[in-house]
């Protein structure tokens, strides 16, 4: 519980420093995610997903 909640708290600061750095891009990603078919989202999801799963276990062996 203690990494979820470490990893948890590390998505929340990356994303609050793009907001904060680059907030102009970020509300144009934001309009451009709404916009796209739901196939496009499950597709970036799950690669998303694959690449955090294969990274977790390549660092945590």
């Amino acid at each position: 519980m203690k990494d979820l909640l470490s990893a948890f708290g590390l998505v929340l600061a990356i994303e609050g420093a793009l907001y904060a750095a680059f907030p102009g891009p970020m509300r144009r990603a934001l309009a451009s995610i709404g916009m796209q078919p739901d196939q496009a989202l499950r597709a970036g999801g799950l690669l998303a997903l694959a690449t955090g799963v294969v990274l977790v276990w390549l660092v945590r062996g």
